[in-house]
């Protein structure tokens, strides 16, 4: 899988891939992330990427040649199973949406910046926009840095217990039933009996129960 991100912080994004599952995967060669400074396709001399809105208003645009640029350069070397914006107005990010971005082999994410970007972009080029919570952030590149996390780490490959990302949280509509690690008792709190017992299906039955309790707790919507 190819991650193609458009961004005029790069450096905001290299920790991120340097570190933990996310490296193994790049280093593997499971999947390829590149990160692309949009000021590198201005026309500017000093290589500026917004203008001030027509119109008037507080804020400065992304403008739309540079973007463009970047964008028409990239297509003319591969093509694109989707081109992501991050913004505050895209559809919520969820694990369904990363489990089905997970399957594509090339994808394109622009970080939004300032007040957006110029709407010409959006229509022409953008194929899917994408909000990870209703709150604003200084810009997309802490979204875009999300979304790769969620999508890489569930590449068969990237986590050496395939079986873990599968039980993870919402995979099923369910949060995560409790986990419980040595000693077995601290502090005169015990682990439940039943995970001590060795019966695999008695154990099993257990977690799904407490998935469906801790979720219809917290998260009642995913069970409708």
């Amino acid at each position: 899988m190819r991650i193609d991100v458009i961004t005029v912080l790069p450096q905001l994004l290299e920790s991120p891939f340097n570190h933990s599952i996310l490296k193994r995967a790049i280093d593997k060669g499971i999947v390829e992330v590149n990160l692309i400074n949009l000021r590198d396709y201005s026309t500017h001399k000093q290589k500026s990427v917004d203008d001030y809105a027509f119109g008037g208003g507080a804020g400065m645009v992304m403008s739309i040649e540079p973007i463009a640029n970047c964008i028409n350069q990239l297509k003319s070397e591969r093509s694109y199973d989707e081109i992501i914006y991050t913004t505050p107005d895209g559809e919520t990010f969820n694990q369904k949406a990363a489990n089905q971005l997970s399957t594509l082999k090339n994808i394109i994410i622009l970080c939004g910046h300032y007040k957006g970007v110029d709407e010409r972009i959006r229509e022409h080029f953008i194929t899917r926009e994408i909000s990870i919570g209703d709150y604003v952030l200084s810009g997309g590149e802490l979204a875009a840095a999300v979304i790769c996390d969620s999508i890489i780490r569930i590449i068969p490959g990237a986590i050496s217990d395939e079986t873990s990302a599968l039980t993870d949280s919402f995979q099923d509509n369910l949060l995560a039933p409790p986990v419980y690690t040595r000693p077995a008792e601290y502090n005169g709190w015990k682990v439940p009996d039943v995970l001590l017992s060795g019966h695999n299906e008695k154990i099993e039955n257990w977690r799904h129960e407490q998935s469906i309790e801790r979720t219809k707790k917290r998260r009642p919507d995913l069970l409708s």
